[in-house]
């Protein structure tokens, strides 16, 4: 038992994505009677944004207020971030009816899509700060609310869109999860000190909360490539794209982190994202068939997050 203990802590972020996987392949193949995919959504759509409350609450416990504040890689990273995305809503404005419309619409959701919530946990995890992580996943947010309703209608206008409208869509879909877990953090924190003091010596709780909902997160994205009824090519294609996404992020966070002996913090601020996001960003601006360069950018960062850990561990021993 205590070798099964031992083995599932070393390998959680693996072992959850198999399950993720393996979880779908079975619910797939069993004859359920109708309906049951709509409860396992609600039921999905429910447990996950709970899983990631506690998970948010916990690491904020363990925050202080003083130690969010602004460092200067997050001004590089904010200008890199929406460089890029504004970059390539640059070329389809200039090339409007190209055959890499799709690849470029995919690469836009890649770059602008927020920091994942659970980066801080990683972060943790990896013995970085995540107190300047948290700072950075308040600021891309913003700035993520303020450049899509800028230059998405641009690429690709929806009758009836404006500035203000788009922008409440993205706030009202990113900030609650965000907002309220750090405001009962900090209220506790002041109005009940030993309840706080509790939950900052809850070890890897909010590591494993995250394991649950990643599992949950890579079923959902199994179901979406799999009822995606596009090419293998164009699979494939936007698949390479949300790597390549993936590996510009992380070594361009950890760049521009290492002089101030930030890398870890600022690799995860910039490499690990949002991807439910990702998803309904691409759903609701762009093409739908780019969601699942969400879905790829999330078994991406993952497989690159249990290679961290990984070697976070053997430098341990």
């Amino acid at each position: 038992m205590k070798f099964l203990l031992r083995f599932y802590k070393n390998w959680a972020l693996p072992i959850s994505m198999v399950l993720g996987v393996i979880s779908y392949l079975i619910y797939a193949a069993l004859p359920l009677p109708e309906g049951t995919g709509a409860l396992m959504q609600r039921i999905i759509g429910t447990l996950q944004p709970a899983l990631i409350f506690g998970m948010l609450f916990i690491t904020f416990c363990k925050i202080r207020p003083s130690e969010l504040k602004p460092c200067r890689w997050h001004v590089w990273l904010l200008l890199i971030q929406v460089g890029l995305f504004a970059l390539m809503a640059g070329l389809l404005l200039l090339f409007p009816h190209t055959a890499s419309r799709l690849l470029i619409e995919s690469a836009m959701v890649c770059f602008i899509c927020p920091t994942a919530c659970a980066a801080a946990v990683v972060c943790a995890k990896l013995g970085g700060n995540a107190a300047h992580l948290t700072s950075y996943i308040l600021l891309i947010n913003l700035a993520a609310a303020l450049f899509i309703p800028i230059i998405v209608p641009l690429v690709n206008p929806h009758e009836g869109q404006t500035f203000i409208s788009t922008f409440l869509l993205v706030l009202r879909r990113v900030f609650p999860t965000l907002i309220f877990p750090l405001m009962l953090a900090w209220t506790i924190r002041y109005t009940m000190p030993r309840l706080a003091r509790r939950l900052q010596n809850t070890g890897d709780t909010a590591f494993y909360l995250w394991t649950v909902a990643l599992t949950m997160a890579i079923g959902v994205t199994t179901r979406s490539i799999a009822h995606s009824h596009v090419p293998v090519i164009t699979l494939l294609g936007i698949a390479i794209v949300a790597l390549v996404c993936c590996w510009i992020q992380f070594y361009v966070g950890r760049y521009f982190g290492h002089p101030s002996g930030d890398h870890i913090a600022a690799g995860q601020a910039m490499g690990q994202k949002n991807t439910v996001f990702a998803i309904w960003m691409a759903y609701t601006f762009l093409t739908p068939i780019t969601a699942i360069a969400g879905g790829f950018y999330s078994v991406w960062h993952n497989i690159f997050n249990s290679y961290q850990l990984y070697k976070k561990r053997k430098e341990k021993q």
